[in-house]
């Protein structure tokens, strides 16, 4: 009898963990996808370019009136009218801009990448708070990025559900199973 007990509360131990791990849903989303078909992200490129114009190029062209004021300074015809220790610091600071000119191109993808993740920021954060909500209310325990799975069936994709909560449309690109 006692034998039997432990049999039937083994046997009860796993139906309830065969039950808990059938109601354990997971899902996937592509959070890139995402996010590049939200309509705040849409005007990123226009937001960038005028960043580049506005805040980017003034820099550029300041750095280069100064480089060639304080090359006139030093080089110029007029150079010995300038004192030895200005001429000295000039030199400094013309190195220092010249550099800058140089790596311009370099400094321009720095900058507009970092301006083009603080725009991205908060757009991630809508998206998570979506994905999040979604998962909630359709019981998904686990949710993996798309990009991290090597295997995944169309069906636990909730792109569609994380769209339809954000009021976005999906592309017929990025629908689940045309992947």
């Amino acid at each position: 009898m006692k034998n039997f007990k432990l049999l039937v509360i083994a046997f009860a131990l796993i139906i309830a963990g065969n039950t808990a791990m059938a109601q354990s849903k997971v899902g996937y989303i592509s959070l890139d996808n995402m996010v590049a078909i939200m309509p705040e992200t849409a005007k990123l490129d226009s937001l960038l370019q005028k960043y580049q114009t506005d805040s980017l190029q003034p820099r550029f062209n300041y750095t280069l009136m100064e480089f060639q004021r304080k090359d006139s300074l030093v080089n110029g015809k007029d150079s010995l009218k300038t004192p030895a220790s200005v001429r000295s610091k000039m030199k400094e600071e013309m190195q220092q801009d010249l550099y800058e000119l140089q790596n311009w191109q370099t400094l321009v993808q720095q900058a507009t990448e970092a301006k083009q993740n603080q725009l991205l920021a908060p757009i991630y954060q809508r998206v998570v708070t979506a994905i999040q909500t979604v998962a909630k209310e359709n019981n998904y325990v686990h949710v993996y990025n798309k990009e991290a799975l090597l295997v995944a069936p169309a069906g636990d994709d909730l792109l569609p559900l994380v769209a339809r909560k954000l009021n976005v449309t999906v592309p017929p690109a990025l629908k689940p199973g045309i992947n």
